[in-house]
């Protein structure tokens, strides 16, 4: 749930913040005072994009927050993908704007848009003329039964998906596995080569860097010979650091009976002596071992460029030229038992076409039997909207060629007048009637619907009277188990609100402010009585705003009691 949202220096917006409740939250307001501006900072917020204009004049930047109440398994799973803390199920999406850049955090964790998306999409469902629209387009058809019958679906989607990822990549490597003799010939005896290059070569892991390691030592033998004799002479036993150190020695070891404290430095001294002594006696060794041999230098040479054209031609390492090896080895074993690999390949293929049409026939039963319910619960929807002789049902096709979704191409088809024929919502329907049919929609699925919050902006357009009542009615039936925020301009739906907001534009300084303000028993009345009678509100008007709260009240009593029932 939404329970509030905090906006700073957003477009008219120098600062507000509001808290809002379950069920259903009514927001008003004249002309221009903002409330597009509002859902255009919870867009904001969620991931839309947003002009570095909106930002208010004169200041630095702008700031959106959002607060939610989350308990939903599949979102706190989704947050705990992305390694977000949460505690007693709080979540605070935010967004910082500036002229340059823009800043997304959940939980103060700085994340990419594309994740406050994804977050978005499963804590609030938004719907304003945009969202209306998309019942246009044709693909979104087929996502609202999926959507409905995702019970009777259960994991078949997904097997279909992956039977489908199956057999194209089956079909696409029986498309490269089809070629001609000459071709396979030619193909067997360069992965032959190849193989024998490598195999010739006779690797070992690791290889490589130990002998760069001998080539480095070889090629500079005659400096590490000078630094090593140099270094053996500044610390030997003839006018070197041991001479120097026995002669200390000798020197402490006459005086060391006297004192306690010589005694101690003496030990030290004959300590080091002895680390000089050894570390001398390792050079020596060392030098006597090192010597240059031509012939071995040569080998090494040799070797590492062999190496080296191999790491060129088939990988960046050994390990890299073994897995070149392996996969030309299993290439060539297809090519060299070709007819059986086709053969086999083709039998794979087979399979999983059958596997992929069995699924998607499955799928289609389940769409067109779930389609007839969701077909007539929608007309039903649409009647209690006032379509009074509407008629709302499905046309299905079958695509020429599989997809992920199966081979179903359906789409809505309606008839809002007696006599006419049902046609595709885009010869028939206007921007008014779509905005009721996404409400009649959305009133189906709420049983199915796991978005806890829908906000519904423009849903009053082009209607009112006994429509603009019968709309009312349906926001109430699914803010019983929904938050519903809407923005109306409309009384009838006004009067149904659980929670009601008013937001006004009001002078200040040298500019204007939007502000919003919870109202209490006494304003809603007189919100509603302005939105009933314009600019006097006389006492009738108050009495007829008192009468629609009653009758609203009744009505949403009524409505929990169908629900119920």
């Amino acid at each position: 749930m939404l329970t509030g949202i905090h906006v700073k220096n957003l477009a008219l917006i120098d600062e507000i913040e509001v808290d809002f409740t379950q069920h259903l939250n009514i927001l008003t307001g004249e002309t221009g005072a903002g409330k597009s501006i509002l859902i255009g900072s919870v867009n904001a917020a969620l991931g839309r994009k947003v002009s570095k204009d909106m930002i208010r004049k004169g200041a630095q930047d702008a700031l959106v927050e959002l607060f939610f109440d989350v308990h939903d398994a599949k979102v706190l799973d989704c947050l705990e993908t992305m390694e977000i803390p949460v505690e007693d199920g709080q979540v605070i999406i935010s967004r910082r704007i500036t002229p340059s850049r823009s800043v997304g955090r959940i939980n103060g964790e700085i994340v990419s848009a594309q994740s406050i998306k994804t977050v978005g999409e499963l804590l609030v469902d938004i719907h304003g003329q945009h969202e209306h629209q998309s019942l246009l387009q044709k693909h979104n058809h087929l996502d609202i039964l999926d959507h409905f019958s995702k019970k009777a679906l259960g994991s078949r989607k997904e097997a279909l998906a992956r039977a489908y990822d199956t057999y194209m990549a089956l079909k696409k490597e029986l498309a490269a596995a089809i070629t001609d003799e000459d071709k396979r010939r030619r193909d067997i005896s360069f992965m032959e080569f190849e193989i024998d290059e490598i195999e010739s070569a006779h690797l070992e892991p690791g290889e490589d860097d130990e002998l760069a390691a001998l080539y480095r030592r070889m090629s500079n033998s005659r400096q590490i010979m000078e630094g090593v004799s140099q270094a053996y002479g500044l610390t030997g036993y003839d006018s070197g650091a041991g001479d120097a150190t026995g002669r200390a020695l000798r020197e402490l070891s006459t005086v060391s009976n006297y004192d306690d404290a010589i005694a101690q430095l003496y030990s030290q001294l004959e300590d080091i002596d002895n680390l000089i002594n050894d570390f001398n006696r390792e050079l020596s060794g060392y030098m006597s071992e090192l010597t240059f041999d031509s012939e071995q230098f040569q080998e090494v040479e040799q070797r590492l460029d062999l190496i080296n054209n191999l790491k060129a031609k088939y990988g960046d390492s050994i390990d890299d030229i073994f897995v070149y090896r392996d996969k030309q080895i299993e290439a060539l074993s297809k090519l060299q038992n070709y007819d059986a690999y086709l053969d086999d390949l083709k039998k794979r293929q087979e399979v999983a076409r059958r596997n992929l049409r069995k699924l998607s026939e499955e799928v289609s039963v389940i769409r067109k039997n779930s389609g007839e319910i969701l077909a007539r619960e929608i007309t039903q929807a649409l009647k209690d909207l006032n379509f009074l002789d509407v008629r709302f049902g499905w046309k299905f096709d079958t695509l020429q060629e599989y997809t992920r979704n199966g081979m179903d191409d359906a789409q809505f088809i309606i008839s809002t007048n007696p006599g006419e024929d049902m046609k595709p919502l885009t010869q028939v329907a206007s921007g008014g009637e779509l905005s009721r049919i996404m409400l009649a929609i959305k009133s189906v699925l709420a049983d199915v619907d796991a978005i806890d919050t829908l906000i519904f902006d423009e849903i009053d357009t082009g209607i009112s009277g006994r429509t603009a009542q019968k709309v009312s009615e349906k926001l109430a039936l699914i803010a019983k188990k929904h938050q519903v925020l809407c923005i109306t301009h409309l009384p009838q739906i006004a009067a149904m609100a659980d929670s009601h907001y008013r937001i006004e534009k009001s002078p200040q300084g040298d500019g204007t402010a939007t502000n919003i303000y919870a109202l209490d028993a006494p304003a809603m009345t007189e919100e509603i009585a302005r939105l009933l009678g314009g600019v006097e509100i006389t006492d009738r008007v108050l009495e007829n705003a008192r009468e629609m709260k009653q009758l609203a009240a009744q009505a949403k009593l009524g409505t929990i009691q169908s629900a119920v029932a």
